[in-house]
């Protein structure tokens, strides 16, 4: 249970790191978009 729980997690911060990341490239970048 605890070792599905560190996966779910691994993968939450991943993709909230995706999500900045693109958020910020957007914001320094609008023309790409």
């Amino acid at each position: 249970m605890s070792g599905t729980g560190v996966v779910a997690n691994a993968v939450g911060g991943v993709l909230a790191l995706a999500l900045i990341g693109y958020l910020f490239v957007v914001l320094l970048r609008p023309e790409r978009f």
